[in-house]
């Protein structure tokens, strides 16, 4: 698999990539299958536990982009309009997005789209599909500034173990903040200061059964 000194691709239980990061010690996604955490945790009890016909939607580490394309074909399925703005400090270089075998894992062959999700410049809206538009901004979520009130957010940043301040009241607090009423937070973690903090920043939290190797994972609402 093609790697770097910092980086590697990696094969997943459903054999979907992901990538090792050297300096974390962390992969991406759940070694126990990268398509199908992502289908779990974001669209399944993300984007699809909205009935909104126009999404505004924040995802904190774009990564791969595999939450992306995923939302973006399911948009593409239901016919809702998408405004998805990701954060992402470290993006990955685009010789190794190219070797990433999730299109050719996903019905209807998105590769072109996929492509289209990391070639797009960082700090431009870009119209990806029709009804999806994109914003990609090269920074950390401490430092990101918007307008934007959102209906949905991926929370799929690295583990609270190496990045803990990210899981801490204050950025629950930042969060709470840019999003919509009645709007929606998911993320594959689970620990109990995680949602200790998220219920003290003012959502309302549940715990839901996790992707597989996980048991628990957390969704929270803004009321």
């Amino acid at each position: 698999m093609a790697h770097s000194d910092q980086q590697k691709i990696v094969l997943t239980a459903d054999s979907s990539h992901s990538i090792a990061d050297h300096r974390t010690g962390e992969t991406y996604h759940s070694v126990h299958g990268a398509i199908t955490e992502s289908l779990h945790v974001f669209l399944r009890h993300g984007f699809q536990a909205s009935d909104k016909k126009e999404i505004f939607l924040l995802e904190v580490g774009f990564g791969t982009g595999l939450n992306a394309l995923l939302t973006l074909q399911e948009a593409a399925r239901t016919g809702q309009k998408v405004h998805y703005v990701a954060i992402e400090p470290f993006p990955l270089s685009l010789e190794t997005v190219r070797l990433l075998n999730y299109p050719a894992l996903l019905p209807g062959d998105p590769s072109a789209w996929f492509i289209k999700l990391h070639e797009a410049p960082w700090e431009t809206e870009v119209s990806i599909a029709p009804d999806f538009f994109l914003i990609k901004h090269k920074t950390r979520l401490e430092h990101f500034e918007t307008n934007h009130r959102f209906d949905l957010v991926y929370f799929d940043a690295f583990s609270p173990v190496v990045q803990p301040l990210l899981w801490q009241k204050p950025i629950f607090d930042r969060l709470h903040s840019l999003m919509a009423s009645s709007s929606i937070l998911v993320t594959y973690a689970a620990k109990g200061q995680v949602r200790r903090n998220m219920q003290e920043a003012g959502f309302r939290t549940e715990r839901l059964p996790g992707a597989p190797g996980k048991r628990e994972m957390l969704r929270a609402r803004k009321i």
